[in-house]
């Protein structure tokens, strides 16, 4: 029914099943994995109304398991990614995994699905830094160019007042420069791809 993913590895498809509703996936050397992709083989969907709640649990400094909500999946939904890097300390949620005793080692981490209702999904609060951005890297490395040339730029401004009279030099107002960010920054949400054509 369900499908792991982490870069560098195959595919896992041996979610064991721990309960009707609960299955767990087996992340050994945990600590090298930055993202994990959890999704549905299309075999079989959820029933009507049901999802599945994705979890991930590793071990804490005295070997207790720690679980966090990482998201959801659903019918309509049937993958996700989350960033696991960074998770490994911190506090754990409440999780429905509480009362089975999972057997865990020190350098293994465990993905958990537990199916519930849609209702129920929506109202969770996810771990914030495992949402993985939406936004594609060229998108968000020229949104940083802009923030960069922007700041640069703005460093060398000075008033009228300030300014010494050099033939050889070329001003430019800095609100040319703030508009044209404006610009450029609404055109870039509205399509990536916009310098393109």
């Amino acid at each position: 029914m369900f499908g792991c993913l982490v870069a560098g590895r195959l595919v896992q498809t041996d979610a064991q099943q721990i309960a009707e509703d609960k299955f767990v996936f087996n992340l050994p050397d945990y600590e090298s994995i930055n993202h994990v992709v959890v999704f549905m083989l299309g075999t079989i969907p959820f029933p009507e109304s049901m999802g599945g709640s994705v979890y991930i649990s590793y071990p804490d400094h005295s070997g207790m398991p720690v679980w966090q909500l990482l998201g959801f999946i659903t019918n309509e939904k049937p993958s996700a990614i989350f960033k696991i890097s960074g998770l490994k300390s911190g506090e754990g949620t409440q999780h429905p995994f509480g009362a089975m005793s999972l057997p865990q080692t020190p350098s293994v981490a465990q993905i958990g699905i537990s199916v519930e209702l849609v209702e129920q999904l929506a109202q969770q609060t996810p771990v914030a830094s495992a949402a993985v951005s939406t936004v594609d890297s060229f998108t968000q490395f020229t949104q940083k160019m802009l923030d960069n040339f922007y700041n640069f730029a703005s460093s060398f401004a000075v008033t009228q007042a300030q300014m010494t009279p050099n033939p050889t030099e070329v001003f430019i107002p800095s609100n040319v420069v703030v508009k044209w960010y404006e610009s450029f920054q609404r055109r870039l949400a509205q399509n990536p791809f916009f310098w393109k054509t």
